[in-house]
Formats: structure tokens, sequence, C-alpha cells
């Protein structure tokens, strides 16, 4: 049994394949396409998940909303917001007349495109069903309680539901506007960042302020309810009918929204930090609430706030759930993959046994063999050398233990937003000038943004407050208290100052208030990322290295050897290992020749 889930239209846009209720490929369309957030239909997206399970008959394809629903919530927001708003109003209208109403013919014509026989008909889940599926369906649990946070899909913003075996059982909704996505998004707007982009910019400059408006958002903003529940004073927000997330009301309370060019000051960081402790309260609401419905042990997490991995390490210390885990494609991307699972298990096609991780490490993106690696190389001239994977560990963690930045090129790529050591950029965590280094020369981005510790799994607890495994980037940690260093006795007033302070002994990875986020590197799950890091522990004592995402600020991870050549380049990283060949950027043709390398891309 071939299914194709797909997610597209709003943004990040992916397609996911399963064969017998296995998922086997799956990728976002911008990897592909390198416009980053891509909402467009993902036909690279299904031409790779189709070629890479060898597929030529699909028995189902599911889209993960159900658009007449959508376009009802649509049209009954406009008109409850009339008279105002009607620029936003016949922008929308039209937009779906022209485009949105006619998904379904719109797929089976891409589909057709893609040379595949495929059903008659389009089946559909709805939004938060897909989130819900791509939870509980993927994870180590029999039962659970399932979470769903975000934005909004086509009325619900938040749901709780029972797992159960094959079973998923809806058991309560709360529907929009009421949003906790969109809560935190307007805050992601009022500090002048990008909004279903720059949340995790919010989440990373909240550490820096003091939570000085906590209490007053939560008693203004938003109304909470006993069971959990909440509901917006729509007075403060904008995106019902206007164009902006926040209103007049909310700039009369919290001052004007900051220009993404203006200084990030004081009040800003205060306002960053007191939004996070707002959204902490207000999903651990809700998971009291999920644990007093369903009776569960454990939560299975997903949608779009439950990438928030300060909120989630709240869920594992102060919710009343022993056991919580996060789907690594939270994001809309994962519901193409939730879309497939939940057709798979409504159909009856098979039980449930043996939960395990079904992600896998989230390896299911595009891979290159060495062969066509070499063919790759041979053809551009590049100068490389071919090593053996322990060769290779060696060589580069020397490199890396003599302060080389390396961009990391190896098997299938990962499926969701964070990099595992199948396309990230490493470096050596005890130097304190690497998150300078990093952040400005080679990511081109804010310098307050943290790096996140790749640490050997079983080295983790001994670096990390952490007993739990976090092999998808989810989770924060204190940093032990043995590891840390005495700070100055009155902070650094500019931002820039107190992001270069040192904290711990691994300043690169520590961010701001002594926590990291962790990824605990598996054996099992990364064999080549792991014997890297051990090689580099043999060399320096020190069992992790600092992991970001292979990418410059703006462009979507790297996928192809192309990408992660230019990026090469363009960020100027010392050296290249693309699978078992290892390429230094000084032996490159044209190294020097900046111009050449330049690309440009929308800021996020």
């Amino acid at each position: 049994m071939r299914i194709l889930g797909i997610s597209a239209y709003y943004h990040d846009s992916a397609a996911a394949l399963l064969v017998d209720g296995r998922p086997v490929a799956a990728a976002s369309e911008e990897r592909f396409s390198r416009n980053k957030h891509d909402a467009a239909f993902p036909r690279r997206a299904v031409e790779y998940c189709l070629a890479e399970a060898g597929v030529e008959q699909l028995d189902a394809v599911v889209f993960y909303e159900k658009p007449l629903l959508k376009f009802h919530r649509i049209l009954e927001s406009l008109l409850a917001a009339a008279p105002r708003g009607g620029r936003n109003a016949t922008r929308a209208l039209a937009l779906w007349a022209r485009e949105r109403l006619w998904i379904p013919l719109a797929i089976q014509a891409e589909i057709d495109a893609c040379g595949i026989r495929a059903p008659d008909r389009v089946a559909f889940t709805t939004h938060h069903e897909a989130h819900a599926a791509s939870a509980f369906y993927p994870s180590p649990f029999e039962q659970a309680a399932v979470v769903t946070l975000d934005g909004v899909g086509e009325w619900t913003t938040t749901s709780i539901a029972d797992g159960d075996g094959a079973r998923l059982t809806r058991l309560e909704e709360i529907h929009f506007p009421h949003s906790l996505g969109l809560f935190y998004s307007a805050f992601t707007y009022q500090c002048g960042f990008k909004v279903n982009s720059g949340e995790y910019k919010l989440m990373g400059l909240a550490p820096y302020g003091r939570p000085t408006r906590r209490d007053q958002i939560l008693d203004t903003l938003i109304r909470r309810g006993p069971d959990g529940s909440f509901r917006l004073d729509l007075d403060y927000f904008g995106f019902i009918d206007g164009d902006r997330m926040t209103s007049p009301r909310f700039h009369a309370t919290f001052g004007p929204p900051r220009q993404p060019s203006d200084p990030i000051e004081q009040h800003h960081l205060d306002l960053a930090a007191s939004a996070q402790a707002a959204l902490e309260q207000l999903v651990l609401d809700v998971m009291r609430r999920a644990h007093q419905i369903t009776g569960r042990d454990a939560v299975c997490m997903a949608g779009g706030v439950a990438l928030n991995c300060v909120a989630n390490r709240k869920v594992l210390d102060h919710s009343p759930f022993a056991r919580v885990w996060i789907q690594p494609a939270s994001g809309d991307a994962g519901g193409a993959l939730g879309a497939a699972l939940a057709y798979w298990f409504r159909s009856c096609y098979g039980p449930r046994t043996n939960p395990c991780d079904m992600m896998g490490g989230a390896q299911l993106g595009p891979g290159f063999s060495d062969g066509q690696l070499e063919r790759w190389l041979l053809a551009r001239g590049y100068p490389h050398r071919r090593m053996t994977d322990a060769e290779r560990a060696e060589y580069v963690a020397g490199r890396l233990a003599e302060g080389a930045v390396v961009g990391l090129f190896d098997g299938r790529m990962e499926y969701g937003p964070r990099a595992l050591g199948q396309r990230s950029i490493l470096a050596d965590p005890r130097d304190p000038d690497m998150r300078d280094r990093i952040n400005a020369r080679v990511k081109q981005r804010e310098s307050f943004r943290p790096f996140a510790p790749a640490v050997l799994a079983e080295r983790a607890a001994a670096f990390f407050d952490l007993d739990v495994p976090s092999p998808y980037m989810l989770l924060t940690a204190p940093v032990r208290a043995e590891h840390r260093v005495p700070g100055p006795e009155r902070e650094p007033e500019p931002l820039l100052e107190r992001a270069r302070v040192p904290r711990s002994i691994v300043p690169a990875i520590t961010h701001v208030d002594g926590s990291a986020r962790v990824q605990t590197v598996h054996r099992e799950l990364s064999p080549s990322f792991y014997m890297l890091i051990e090689a580099f522990e043999r060399l320096t004592g020190c069992p992790m290295l600092l992991n970001t995402s292979f990418n410059l600020r703006g462009e979507p991870i790297v996928c192809s050897p192309d990408d992660a050549y230019a990026t090469m380049m363009q960020a100027k990283l010392d050296l290249l290992a693309l699978g078992a060949f290892v390429l230094e950027r000084v032996e490159q043709p044209g190294h020097q020749d900046d111009a050449r390398w330049q690309r440009s891309f929308a800021a996020d």
C-alpha cells in the first residue's frame, strides 16, 4: 500500500510517502526550490519521494487540510469583521476563487504531471488530525495523550486527543481566533521578526530579558479557563481584520512595533521573555487538561508551537506527564506525513504493532552514494580526497580541534527544520570566539542567536541536566553546575556584549541563561556522526560539537552537493566533508574570488 501525503499552499510545503504504513521518504519543497518556507505545490518533493521508493503507482493521495472547511472559516471571519478589513477580504476571496477552491483538481494535475498513476480522488484529513497522527503514530508509545498546538488549521488551533494502539480519538479542541501560535506570532511581529519564520528568534532572544510583563499579558490579553482553555482578547490583535498581527491597543500597551532595522533594546528583550513565559504557562495549562481527560502517563506533541524547545522542557519538568515525544517535523511540513499516517490507520490497512520511533533520526530526505558524489566531483574538477569512515572521522576531528569550521554533508537529508548531522555546520564548542565567528562570518545572522551541542548520548548527562534522549534537538537543558564558569557581577548592557560573556567550559553552545538546545547523538541512528564526535572526544576530551544548520541566513538547509559546495564557498567554511570525500576550501578553484560565489536570499 503506497500512500502519498501532501502539505501545500500556506507555508512549508512538503511530501511524504508511506509504503505499507512505514515512512520511506519525506522532504520539504524549499530544499529543492531554494525558496525558504516555499508554499507552492511540492512537485520536486513528490518526485523525490516517488523516485526514492521506486513507485510507479499510488494507492492514495492525501492532503493535510480540508479546503472547503478552511474557506468557511476564512469567509465567516471576514464577515464577522466587516466592514473593517475590506481590502483583505477582497484579496482573500479572489485568491480562493482563483486557486484554493480547486485544490483537488490541482493536486490531480500535478500528480499526473509526475507520470504516476494516482487514484481518481484525492483524500483529505483535517489539519490537526494530520498533526496528531504525525505525533502519535511514529512515537514509541502504545498509549498516549496527543496534544497539537499551532496557529490555525481550518478552525482548530489546539487539540487534545487520546492515542491507543491504532486508534486516535479527538477529545477537545480550541478554535480560531483563539490560538497560542498566533499569540506568539504577535509578539514575534512586535519585536521586529518575520511571522511564520522568526518565532525561533523570539525564543532565542527571551533569555536576555526579564519576564516583567508576563502577568500583565496573562491578565489582559488572555482569559484562562480552569479546564486549560484560553481566549484571546481580540481588541489587542489585528490578524482577523487587518494587515498586521497586532492592533493599536496592543501598541498603546507595549509600544510601537520594532522595525527589522531598528536596534534591539531592553524593553524588546523583556517583552520577548514575558511572551515566552506566558506561552509556557498556557502550554502547561493545556497539558494538565490533557492529562486530566486521558489519564495517560505519556504525551505526544506536534504543531508549530511544539518546535519551541524551551516550552517543551517545561512540559517535561512541570507537566503531569512522565514521558514526552515530539514530532521532529512538527510544523506544516510534518502535516504531509501525518496526513498519510492518518489515512493508513483510519482505513484500517494494518494494526500498530511494536511501537517505536518510526522517524529513524528523521533521515527521510535525499541522499547521495559515494559513487554519485565522486562522479559529481570529477565532472566539476573540484580537488578532493577520498577516505574511509575512520580516516575521515580522524581527519575532520583534527581540523575541528584546530579551529576549523566544517560543513558536513552525509547520508539522507533530515525531514524537519533541524540539522542533525546530515546537513550540518560543525565547530569546536570550547572556543569562546566561535559563536561570533559563525554568526557574523559564516551564517551572516543576528549576534544573539545561540548554537546547539551535538553530544554523544551516553555522555549527555555528564554535561547537561538531561536524563532523557533528545535526538531531534527539541529540548533545552541547563549546563551542569560543575561545568559553568563565574559570570560578571553585572551583565553588560549592550546585547552583543552580553552574548559574548562565557557561561561554561563550552561557551560556544551555552546560551546566556546557561542552557543549551541539546541533540543527543546515538550510534544506532547516526553511526557516522557518532564516530566523528568520538574522534573529537579522543583528541580533546570534549564529547560534543557545535552543530548548526548548513545554510546561510535566509537560505534553506542545503539539499544537493551543488548547494553544499556553493554555501561552503560563500560562507568561507574551512572544510567540506562530503560523504567519503573531504574538500579543503583553500584548495578549490576561485576560492579567493568572493564575488563569484555571492548569492542572496530573502531575509528571514
